[in-house]
């Protein structure tokens, strides 16, 4: 059992720190826990918004390929599920598998 916060508030923690650089934040997340026969983890969906420009596009690009460093946690996949941009604003939501570790 994993001691301290979970996949899911490292994951907004470390996401909003990336994107205050341009004026992002978190919109929506959820979070739905799943287990295979060998590992246990989470799925996240995660809906952001921020300031449109290139900052923002160069990250969102970047965020399948990013490191992460989770505590007790692995990130297993990044995915760019849509972009949308509008009034120089773009929402995105992305999909993100976390793989507990011990």
């Amino acid at each position: 059992m994993a001691r301290g916060p979970d996949a899911a508030t490292l994951l907004e923690r470390a996401l909003a720190a990336q994107m205050a650089a341009f004026g992002g934040t978190i919109v929506e997340s959820d979070c739905v826990r799943w287990a295979s026969a060998t590992f246990v983890g989470a799925r996240h969906r995660l809906v952001l918004a921020g300031n449109d420009g290139a900052p923002a596009r160069d990250w969102l690009a970047a965020l399948p390929e990013a490191d992460w460093t989770l505590r007790e946690h692995l990130v297993a996949d990044v995915r760019l599920i849509s972009r949308n941009t509008a009034d120089s604003r773009f929402t995105a939501t992305i999909e993100i598998l976390t793989v507990e570790v011990d």
